[in-house]
């Protein structure tokens, strides 16, 4: 682990300090220790800021855990523009296409608190690399206990027919924005939470596709190899339809509050809301 004041991993070393191991600033070789545990038998749970997590260790990723295909999971946080004032060279937008082009790794982007306790949870039983895609701004809460989750099937909130937003992590709760004020003009959407990137619910988007109008992707990620583009994967192979890509721009972040950056990159309800008027 790194930077577990931030990260919040200090809560987990704090009750099981025998189970923790601080790295320091060296993520690539916690990479590798936590491949080395896992030819061992355990399930090493690694975590620090997702720029350092899939950028600095990007090699020790591929060559060393998912080459192998040993059992890492991989909790990186302060990812997107959402970091803020930590700036661009903070600002992870190309963790998802790093990580989903890895043979062997399963991508997950929670979009609230109570789906990110049950994946933390649930990765533990599969035998395989993960990498979980965590924010640093705090986001409304989605679901309750009543909600089922299953790693590789998305989430369908509404069954309008206007249009189809598919969004993960923190442009979940912005998407469910848009169609609550959608509502009230009637129009009606839905709202597809796309928290697995990989292996993607390749069914549920084409199915959106045949019974809505519209389809719209938004991110906090580069629309270069993010959500939008596995989308638009799907979609070309099996049922070719125009998709609507809302992220970051083949660019850089910049320094700022994450409501403002949000709205600079036009990644907010409103946004969403403006290819229906």
């Amino acid at each position: 682990m790194t930077w577990h004041g931030a990260t919040k991993t200090e809560l987990f070393a704090k009750e099981f300090p025998d189970r923790f191991l601080d790295m320091g600033i060296a993520e690539a070789n916690m990479m590798s220790t936590a491949a080395g545990l896992a030819t061992c038998g355990k399930i090493p749970y690694t975590s620090t800021f997702a720029v350092f997590a899939a950028g600095r260790a990007y090699d020790q990723i591929r060559n060393s855990i998912c080459y192998p295909k040993l059992n890492v999971k991989i909790c990186a946080t302060h990812s997107g523009i959402t970091v803020g004032e930590d700036g661009a060279t903070h600002q992870m937008l190309e963790d998802i296409s790093m990580m989903r082009t890895l043979p062997n790794m399963i991508v997950i982007s929670p979009s609230d608190d109570l789906q990110t306790k049950w994946v933390i949870k649930e990765i533990s039983k599969i035998n395989s690399p993960v990498y979980v895609r965590l924010a640093r701004m705090a986001t409304p809460i989605i679901y309750d206990e009543s909600q089922n989750f299953e790693i590789g099937k998305a989430i369908q909130i509404g069954d309008g027919t206007a249009g189809t937003v598919f969004a993960t992590g923190v442009t979940v709760s912005e998407a469910l924005k848009a169609k609550e004020r959608l509502e009230e003009i009637g129009i009606n959407i839905r709202v597809v939470d796309m928290f697995t990137i990989k292996p993607i619910d390749r069914e549920i988007i084409v199915k959106c596709a045949k019974e809505t109008k519209k389809l719209i992707s938004i991110e906090d990620h580069s629309t270069i190899g993010g959500l939008g583009s596995a989308i638009s994967e799907v979609l070309t192979d099996e049922y070719p339809t125009k998709l609507i890509r809302l992220g970051i721009n083949d660019t850089f972040g910049k320094s700022g509050k994450a409501e403002d950056l949000m709205k600079y990159f036009r990644i907010t309800s409103d946004d969403i809301i403006n290819y229906f008027n």
